[in-house]
């Protein structure tokens, strides 16, 4: 496995609708295989023409590039920043963390803290309170006239943590959905002979809405569409077993449904019979909340047979979002067997 790779996607700054940077090693990677083109929106499409008996049907898989972040709101005579989220932040795991301000010349590593007493001089009901996101600001080091001589209401901010491995388990800032960026990209790769035209699709903004697979979807208008993203692996102290939704290391999980779609019934059967013919480890995935692009693809041109192929991730929406080896590799095999059998799929109903 590649972690070159998947280090290089993780820790690459990119919040919603500033995905350029990831952009760029998608395309450098996928280059030799499809070609490539950007739409408005800025997703980057990797179209791969059938190489066997071409059937005529597009499968469209769709892994977003963005990760949640923050927008710049307020540049304080001071030189501290006020920020707003992109994406769905919980206040608790944002203290004392360190970021990146992406601006017009390059990144700006910044503090990202709360505007509260330090705990020497708090009261008992102050030590209390409930932490809220406008609480936080970030501190750049820099007087006021530097910092907005450097930093324009609107810049990005990003996280700043680095990949580290952890015996089997891999974790960083944006696992969310680089990793599944990366197994398309490795399953782009290790597919064989395919008898469907593959429009392999980076998308943006998905954090914020589903949007760039949106407006991808309808544009290509797919015979059937696989979307790749993380999800819940609660496995950890403090949670009920039974709201685990995945493990990890118990292998790829399919997906059954979230709150944005339930996966089309024929499309799920079509990837458990291929793990279990060729024995690839993975789980079933019932998600109580949470959506994938195929939610938004799903509802365009008139109804698009519609799945989610889910890599378990502990600790989402942290700076510690963490993965197992296994489970990656399981979700690449299973994605390129696919690729290489999706012209077998029936997903049409009859009466």
């Amino acid at each position: 496995m590649n972690l070159n790779l998947l280090q290089e996607l993780t820790e690459a700054h990119g919040v919603p609708g500033q995905e350029d940077r990831v952009r760029e090693i998608v395309a450098r990677e996928l280059k030799p295989y499809a070609d490539l083109s950007t739409d408005t929106m800025g997703n980057l499409i990797a179209h791969k023409q059938a190489t066997g008996n071409k059937s005529g049907k597009k499968l469209m898989l769709a892994a977003h590039m963005d990760e949640i972040g923050f927008i710049v709101s307020h540049i304080s005579d001071k030189g501290f920043l006020r920020i707003v989220p992109v994406g769905g932040w919980d206040p608790r795991m944002m203290a004392a963390q360190r970021v990146q301000v992406n601006t017009a010349t390059g990144l700006i590593p910044g503090l990202l803290m709360l505007g509260v007493k330090p705990k020497h001089l708090l009261s008992a009901e102050e030590a209390g309170r409930a932490m809220k996101i406008e609480d936080y600001f970030i501190d750049l080091g820099m007087t006021g006239d530097e910092a907005k001589s450097k930093v324009r209401v609107g810049d990005g901010v990003s996280m700043d943590r680095k990949f580290q491995t952890m015996g089997d388990l891999c974790t960083c800032k944006a696992m969310d959905d680089r990793v599944a960026v990366f197994v398309m990209i490795e399953a782009i790769k290790k597919a064989a002979s395919h008898n469907v035209d593959v429009y392999a699709v980076a998308t943006v903004q998905e954090e914020i809405g589903l949007r760039g697979a949106t407006a991808a979807g309808s544009s290509i208008k797919p015979d059937a569409v696989v979307a790749l993203d993380i999800t819940l692996a609660n496995d950890f102290p403090g949670i009920p077993e039974e709201a685990s939704v995945t493990r990890l290391g118990q292998g790829t999980a399919i997906k059954f449904m979230d709150s944005s779609l339930i996966c089309h019934p024929k499309m799920v059967a079509h990837f458990r019979d291929l793990a279990e013919s060729k024995g690839i480890k993975h789980q079933i995935e019932v998600l109580p909340f949470g959506g994938t692009d195929a939610g938004g693809i799903q509802r365009q041109n008139g109804g698009v047979p519609a799945f989610t192929l889910s890599i378990p991730c502990r600790y989402v929406h942290t700076v510690n979002e963490t993965v197992h080896k296994l489970d990656v590799q399981a979700s690449i095999d299973l994605l390129a067997a696919y690729i290489e059998d999706a012209h077998n799929g029936d997903y049409t109903y009859s009466v």
